[in-house]
């Protein structure tokens, strides 16, 4: 396993350092956020730790210029910022976790091990040409076909289509509602965000179960694809990621 680091604080990049030595991951440091951000582009990591406050660059846009290339290197943020408010903007702008400071080596690697594991493809799946075949799904974007377990969706909307072919193409990746909008919708969509949820319950309804939800809510942050009904919690639509408006 090879890991990039980006922390300027020599103490706890030497503690980080001294463990990956003993776990035997290959790990290479720097201490300022642009060098860290061109190391980043340049190499293939397994995973990317990126402090918060850095100097030349902070976390944060780091994390948010190497999603815009990059939307599989698992991304945990180390942080002293310990406010939701802060945790769910290192989300939105892209992180799959974050760790805050003070924190214990064993801790985070059990979150690189988490935030590794959930990167690998999900099995089962295949990608051909236009064509995506999961465990449940099959799809057809040219065709916009949707088999359901073999039998014939055909109740979609071209939006319900478009949402639920971006997701089967990232499995387990949590998107924001601005994600999603921008990606689906387009840049040019000037509705309510709301949309998205209005979609999102079409999905669930159309499509998933008690047993096999398919469409999952992460608090706070937005929504995920995921073919296992583990961690859902279902919301009749109205997902309380952020605040109701009155």
């Amino acid at each position: 396993m090879k890991i990039l680091v980006i922390e300027d604080n020599e103490n706890v990049a030497s503690m980080i350092e001294m463990f990956f030595l003993k776990e035997g991951i290959k790990g290479e440091f720097v201490q300022d956020g642009i060098d860290g951000y061109e190391r980043a582009k340049q190499e293939q990591w397994d995973c990317l730790i990126i402090d918060w406050m850095l100097p030349g660059m902070d976390g944060i846009s780091i994390c948010r210029k190497v999603r815009e290339n990059n939307k599989t290197v698992p991304i945990i943020m180390l942080t002293a910022k310990d406010t939701e408010s802060d945790q769910v903007l290192g989300l939105e702008m892209g992180a799959d976790d974050y760790v805050t400071k003070p924190f214990s080596p064993l801790a985070l690697m059990a979150r690189i091990k988490a935030v590794t594991r959930r990167s690998q493809p999900q099995p089962n799946t295949k990608i051909h040409n236009n064509t995506i075949e999961t465990p449940h799904f099959k799809v057809n974007k040219d065709t916009r076909e949707v088999l359901l377990d073999g039998r014939a969706v055909k109740n979609l909307t071209p939006k319900e289509f478009d949402l639920l072919y971006h997701f089967l193409q990232h499995p387990r990746q949590v998107f924001s509602r601005e994600q999603l909008l921008d990606k689906v919708w387009g840049y040019d969509f000037y509705g309510d965000d709301r949309t998205v949820d209005v979609h999102i319950k079409r999905l669930r309804n159309k499509l998933g179960s008690s047993d096999q939800p398919f469409f999952k809510t992460v608090w706070g942050v937005g929504y995920k694809f995921e073919e296992s009904d583990d961690g859902f919690e279902p919301q009749d639509g109205e997902d309380p990621t952020k605040e109701k408006r009155p």
